[in-house]
């Protein structure tokens, strides 16, 4: 009895063990089984991106709003099923002139998931993207930061690269609170080449969308110019 509670202990240590590495592993920053990861680019330029993850949602004409009146264009990614929800909102996006990626359909964790179920959320959206009029490349970044395998497997293939980002205020509870806690974290933080990750689109994420102007007035002040994602991934092909 005695060693089957010892050999029981063993696995549950064994599988904790496994399981906070596959987590660590599935949002790595540094390493990912496929394809490419950028999280930031090389550049001695002072240029960075400005992404919005989820959406479109309720608040997607007044996020255009901020951005065409300090003339910046941002990168959103967006889901497939609030494409379809909100189709008027998303094709105003692409109108305005922002680069449009795909955050998948459903923004489930792309982690032990089946390569059927992976092609069906990325191709799905994708087709959406294209139906709103979006034109340009189409990037991809995973919901929530997760990836193992078969997603990474899936974009190499088709040679796209897995968008992460270096800047994510809103990971920080005692950050995202506060609007201008936000703005102070991005610019003690911001680099050359830096992405920056906000989340604008509902009203629990308020505070995230007030820090929005803040962000770029500063920076701006700072010297950055603001640019998309494609735009940015040229810097570091030429450097």
């Amino acid at each position: 009895m005695k060693k089957i509670i010892k050999r029981s202990s063993i696995a549950i240590i064994l599988l904790i063990v496994v399981s906070y590495l596959v987590n660590e592993l599935s949002q790595s920053r540094e390493f990912q089984f496929f394809g490419g990861l950028v999280t930031s680019v090389e550049t001695n330029e002072k240029v960075v991106s400005l992404t919005f993850d989820d959406g479109p949602g309720v608040h997607t004409h007044e996020i255009l709003d901020i951005l065409k009146k300090h003339d910046v264009k941002g990168t959103f990614y967006l889901t497939g099923y609030e494409i379809e929800k909100y189709v008027d909102d998303a094709k105003k996006i692409v109108q305005e002139g922002h680069e449009i990626g795909n955050h998948s359909y459903s923004h489930q964790r792309m982690v032990f998931k089946s390569p059927s179920f992976i092609k069906e959320e990325v191709d799905k959206t994708d087709e959406l993207i294209r139906q709103i009029g979006y034109e340009g490349e189409i990037t991809f970044r995973p919901p929530f930061g997760k990836r193992l395998v078969f997603l990474p497997y899936y974009l190499s293939k088709q040679d796209r690269k897995t968008i992460y980002m270096n800047i994510e205020p809103d990971s920080y509870p005692e950050i995202a609170a506060d609007a201008n806690e936000i703005v102070n974290h991005v610019v003690e933080k911001i680099e050359p080449g830096s992405i920056i990750l906000l989340h604008v689109m509902y009203e629990s994420r308020r505070e995230s969308l007030d820090s929005v102007e803040g962000i770029i007035t500063s920076l701006k002040e700072e010297g950055y110019t603001f640019v998309t994602i494609s735009e940015l991934l040229k810097y570091e092909v030429e450097e």
